[in-house]
C-alpha cells in the first residue's frame, strides 16, 4: 500500500500538532527593552515604533510591575540623554545619580526579583553619537574601554544583575571583568554582545534614543554583515574574557550565526529583535499586508529553532498575551 508513511498524520488535528511540537515558548525566554527618560509622568511614543514608548522613572516603576504580574522577568535599559548632558568622553555615564543609574534603582525598589540588564556604551552620551570616544575622527578603543568598564561598575553598584556591553570595543569584557571581580561583584553577569553587525535595521532605535552618530558610521567597530566567521572569532574571544551568555544582534537577518553559536559554543545565546525589524511588521500590518500575531510569533520562533535560549524584543507584552 501506497504510502506506508503519511506525514500529515502527525498534523491531523490541532491536538496532535500541539503534542509533537519540537519548540515553545513562555514568557521566561523574553527580555524587554525600556526607554527611560527624565522627567515624570512623561510618556512620549517612538514615531518609529508604533506602540513603543519612552517613559520618566515614575511611569517605567508601574510598567515593571505590570510586566512581572505578567510573567515577564527580565528588562533591558536604554536611557535617552539630553544634549546637555552629552560629551565626547561620556562623562555622564559615570554619574551615580544618573538617569540609568536612578532606573535602575527604580526597577529594583518597584519589582526585586526583576532581572536588571543594562546597556553598556557611549552612545547615548556621546555628543559625537558613537560608541566611544572620538579623536581627529578615530573612534579610540582602549581609552573607551577604560570609561566603559568604570560605566559597568556603576551599573553593578546601581543594583544591576546583567551587565550587556554592546559597543563592540576590542578587549572590554576582560576590562569589565576584571574591575567587576577587583570591587567584589563576582555574581555579575555579562552578557556580550559579541556578534554585533553594522546593520540598516537600527534606524528606529538610534530615533528612539537621539543617538545617530554625527559623522560617519560605525562600521570600524561592528561587524561587516557578509562575514560569518568573524561572530565565531569575537564569540569565543568574549567567552575568554569572561561573557556569561553572547548576543547576537541583530536578529532574523542573522538566524545563520545564532545557530552557528548554537552549535560551537557552550554558553546561552540571547537574540536581539531589533527596532527596524519591530517597525517593518507593524507597518506591513498595518497596511493590512501581513497578520501580525500570526508573523510575530513566527519570528519568535525562529530564533528558538535556531539556538537562542533568550530573546530581546519588543513584541515581549504582545507575545506573552498570545502565549
Amino acid at each position: 500500500m501506497y504510502p506506508i508513511q503519511r506525514n500529515r498524520r502527525l498534523r491531523s488535528s490541532e491536538s496532535l500538532r500541539a503534542l509533537f511540537q519540537e519548540y515553545s515558548l513562555s514568557s521566561n525566554d523574553f527580555i524587554v527593552p525600556l526607554f527611560v527618560i527624565d522627567g515624570k509622568q512623561q510618556k512620549e511614543e517612538i514615531s518609529s515604533m508604533p506602540g513603543y514608548y519612552r517613559m520618566s522613572t515614575d511611569l517605567v516603576s508601574i510598567h515593571v510591575k505590570n510586566l512581572w504580574s505578567m510573567g515577564l522577568k527580565s528588562v533591558l535599559l536604554f536611557v535617552k540623554v539630553p544634549d546637555s548632558l552629552k560629551d565626547n568622553e561620556g562623562t555622564e555615564a559615570l554619574n551615580p545619580d544618573g538617569l540609568m543609574q536612578r532606573a535602575i534603582k527604580t526597577v529594583k525598589d518597584s519589582v526585586p526579583k526583576m532581572i536588571v540588564m543594562t546597556d553598556v556604551a557611549l552612545d547615548p552620551y556621546s555628543s559625537f553619537g558613537h560608541d566611544g570616544i572620538v579623536k581627529e575622527g578615530i573612534i579610540l578603543n582602549d581609552a573607551t574601554v577604560t570609561l566603559l568598564s568604570k560605566m559597568a561598575l556603576s551599573h553593578a553598584q546601581a543594583g544591576a544583575d546583567v551587565i550587556a556591553p554592546s559597543d563592540m570595543m576590542d578587549g572590554r569584557v576582560l576590562k569589565i571583568r576584571q574591575l567587576l571581580e577587583a570591587e567584589s561583584y563576582t555574581d555579575i553577569v555579562i552578557m556580550s554582545y559579541s556578534a554585533k553587525y553594522a546593520s540598516g535595521f537600527y534606524g528606529p532605535f538610534r530615533d528612539a534614543l537621539d543617538s545617530t552618530p554625527s559623522f560617519g558610521d560605525k562600521k570600524t567597530y561592528q561587524m561587516d554583515f557578509r562575514n560569518r566567521k568573524e561572530a565565531l572569532i569575537e564569540s569565543k574571544r568574549d567567552i575568554e574574557e569572561g561573557a556569561d551568555i553572547l548576543m547576537v544582534k541583530p536578529g532574523l537577518a542573522y538566524l545563520d550565526i545564532i545557530n552557528e553559536l548554537r552549535e560551537k559554543v557552550d554558553a546561552p545565546i540571547a537574540a536581539y529583535q531589533v527596532s527596524g525589524e519591530y517597525a517593518m511588521l507593524k507597518a506591513a500590518a498595518e497596511k493590512g499586508w501581513l497578520d501580525h500575531d500570526q508573523i510575530m510569533m513566527e519570528q519568535l520562533f525562529s530564533f528558538k529553532r535556531a539556538g537562542a535560549s533568550l530573546i530581546a524584543t519588543y513584541f515581549a507584552e504582545e507575545a506573552v498575551k498570545l502565549i
